[in-house]
Formats: structure tokens, sequence, C-alpha cells
């Protein structure tokens, strides 16, 4: 693979805020529900336990992306051959459409519940993608600092997840795990899109300068993502009573709701506004990734591939107008994404080490 310029790569630090801005996207809102609906006041353990398997997976695509000394879509042609490879590539890349589309137009939906029910779908997908194609055409780099300040700023409504406190009854926690640990797995997949996103790793390894030093980054972003979805599930599940909860579809918001200032009274409106510097980054990401991934597998540039997937997503706003299709959407994509990530990435990695030990 052609070496990435070192005027177009960031420090190995920066790996910590691509992870973080990634993962902590729309799913944070209202993961919780869905986790509860499985295993009730265990949820948390499930919450816990998937940010734990997914530090497993980060190590596991350093493992590739270190012996392969590229990006997937170079690894998979060089490991599967040209044609299996490339089969695999195309799963990922409309993966990863899928997970910026999903990203976009759940947030949408979001916008249209709690701030402006009668705005079409269609003018704030165009608003956010005329945005994200401004970002995507500065860059990798520019694509990053973006996603920096979509942690720096947001970061101003940390106190949010204390103030509920004085509300939360933690004995509703009790009796704990009183589920087997068969149910608390499958409990699991309520957080699947909530940390998906780490895997864009997969694409800008390359873009990453001494890219071997920036494992360590990576694991501590996913730390840190892990013991706020923790914190927050147990949060969650200690304000809320089981039948509360059930029909929280965005519990978060419905919990800081209590919050009220002098001067604004529904303050959940600068939680959803605020909320888009953590939506432009992520969606940013996928685009650049897509376009990126295609650039390498077909030798198309960047410049022109681009408008083709924003288009894709734009016209999605037409269809998704509607909780089932959009909650369809974000089936579809975590089950696609739970069998690349957790079953395909392993087993490429053990055909890549064989095929390694072999050759020597």
């Amino acid at each position: 693979m052609k070496q990435i310029p070192i005027e177009y790569q960031v420090s190995p630090f920066m790996v910590f805020f691509t992870i973080i801005t990634i993962q902590l996207g729309v799913g944070m809102l209202g993961f919780e529900r869905i986790g509860a609906k499985l295993v009730g006041n265990d949820a948390w353990i499930s919450t816990l336990l998937f940010g734990i398997s997914v530090n497993l997976m980060i190590w596991i695509i350093y493992q590739i992306l270190n012996q392969g000394n590229g990006d997937i879509i170079a690894i998979n042609q060089n490991v599967l051959g040209k044609w299996v490879g490339g089969l695999f590539n195309f799963i990922f890349l409309s993966y990863i459409v899928l997970l910026g589309a999903t990203t976009l137009h759940t947030y949408i939906e979001v916008v249209h519940v709690w701030m402006f029910p009668s705005i079409s779908s269609w003018v704030i997908a165009g608003a956010f993608l005329g945005l994200c194609y401004y970002i995507v055409t500065g860059g990798f780099r520019v694509v990053v600092g973006i996603g920096f300040f979509g942690i720096v700023i947001p970061s101003i409504l940390i106190f949010t997840f204390f103030y509920p406190l004085q509300y939360a009854d933690f004995r509703n926690l009790f009796p704990i795990a009183q589920h087997s640990f068969l149910e608390i797995m499958k409990g699991m997949k309520g957080n699947m899109f909530s940390f998906f996103g780490f895997e864009m790793l997969l694409l800008y390894y390359p873009f990453i300068r001494k890219a071997k030093t920036s494992q360590k980054y990576a694991h501590y972003a996913n730390l840190v993502t892990t013991i706020v979805y923790t914190y927050l599930m147990i949060l969650t599940l200690a304000f809320f009573s089981e039948k509360q909860l059930a029909s929280a579809i965005w519990a978060y918001l419905s919990m800081i709701k209590i919050i009220q200032f002098p001067f604004i009274e529904r303050f959940e409106y600068i939680i959803v506004s605020v909320w888009a510097f953590f939506i432009l980054p992520n969606v940013s990401f996928t685009l650049w990734g897509v376009s990126r991934g295609i650039k390498e597998a077909l030798g198309i540039k960047q410049k022109y591939v681009l408008p083709v997937i924003i288009l894709f997503i734009f016209v999605l706003s037409f269809f998704l107008n509607n909780r089932n299709k959009i909650n369809l959407l974000n089936t579809w994509t975590g089950q696609i994404g739970f069998v690349y990530i957790y079953v395909y990435l392993p087993v490429l990695w053990l055909i890549q080490t064989a095929k390694i030990k072999l050759r020597r």
C-alpha cells in the first residue's frame, strides 16, 4: 500500500478523540430502554461486558492492521484474494454507509420528537450533509479536528450526568445478577449500535503517524466510553421504574427534562442542539471512510464518490419517515456490524496469522 505523506497524518493521541466521538453518538440518547427491555435491572452488567468485549476487538483489529501494514481494503485482498476480498470489502463499506445513514436519520427523529415536529426530514438531512461534504473535502485532518471539537464542546453538558442523582433510587438495581449469564449475553446486543464506530480504525489506520503506538489510546478511548455508558445505564435504572423505562424511548432526554433554569424552560432543547456536535463528526467520518475505501478498492477519486454517497443518504430521508422504519435500519446496521466485527474479523486474523507463519 502506498505510504501516506506525513503532512496528511495525525498524531497517535488523536485516536483517543476519534473513537470517543464516533462511539458517543446518537445511541447514547436512548440505548438504556433496549437493554432494560432485554435483561431488566441487570442491563448495566450487559453494557459493561459489551464494553470489555469491544476492547478485545480493538486488540484484534490492531493485530490485523499491524501485520498487514495497511488498511482493511488492502488486507482483505492480500489475505483472501481479489474477488473474495473484494466481496468482504463491499460488505464492510456498505455497512459503513448504513452506519452513517442510521446515525443521521436517528438524530433527525430526535429533532422531530423533541424540537421541530413539522420540519421535513430532507431539510435537516440536506443541511447536515452539506456541512459534512465541506468537512470531508478538507481531508482527514479536518475530519479529525471536527471530531476533537465534537468532544470538547459537548463536554460542557457533563453536569447533566450528575443532576438526576438526587432523584435516583438505587434500590431499583436489586437484586443484582438475577438473570442467567446467557440472558445477560443476549442483553449485550442492546448496546451494539451505541458502541459501534470504533471499527473505522480499519480504514484510517494508515493516516496515523507511528500507527502501532496508537493502540493504547484506542483502548483508553473505549474505556472512557464503557464507563460513560455503564454509568448512564445504572443512573437510568435507578431513576426510572422498569415500567417507566419501557415507555421512555429517549431515556436520557426524558431524565434531564427535570433540569430547569430561570432563563430557559425546555433544557432538552439545549441538549438536542449541542448533540449536533457529536453527530456531525460521526457522519463525516463515515463519509470519509466510505469514499476512501472505494478509492482504494476501485481507484475512483474521493471527490467523485463522495457526492454519490451523500445523495444516497439524502434520498433515504424521504423514505425513513417513521419510527418503525428507523428501528428496522438500526437493527440491520447492528446485525451486519456484529457479524462483520465479531465473526469475520477474528476469522480474518486467524487466516492472516496462519499465512504469515506458513511463509516463514
